[in-house]
């Protein structure tokens, strides 16, 4: 199976002390077997938000190489998945626009034989982390 990690997948992956760190780690541990997928959204994604968040702690760069670690690490093989995708490839369910990213990424990783594997619920065609 092939699962492009949503951003608060990757955060809580690269995040030790993240409160959803055990439980992503422990699913992509279960999964022998599975590629795992970034994109320019989701790794923009993870940089800004733990620049961002002052709990965290972590410059832009910090975050760009604590990124660039996790996609060296020999356990986990993250590749990263070009996007060619444009806004006519938006799904239908999309209606707000807080929506509009999720979407993106959900018909992204299905145009590649991946899934979006987030922490979010709700999102239409997304595989929830349990």
């Amino acid at each position: 199976m092939r699962y492009l990690l949503d951003v608060n997948a990757l955060v809580a992956l690269g995040i030790f002390h993240h409160r959803f760190h055990d439980r992503v780690n422990a699913w992509i541990t279960s999964q022998e077997g599975a590629h795992w997928l970034t994109c320019s959204i989701t790794e923009l994604g993870f940089a800004r938000v733990i620049a961002q968040t002052p709990d965290y702690g972590f410059t832009v760069q910090q975050a760009r190489t604590l990124l660039l670690s996790l996609k060296k690490n020999g356990k986990l093989l993250l590749s990263f998945l070009p996007d060619g995708n444009d806004i006519s490839l938006l799904p239908t369910w999309v209606k707000s626009p807080k929506q509009t990213t999720d979407g993106h990424l959900v018909q992204l990783a299905s145009a590649n034989g991946a899934v979006l594997a987030t922490l979010d619920e709700g999102i239409p065609g997304a595989f929830l982390i349990p």
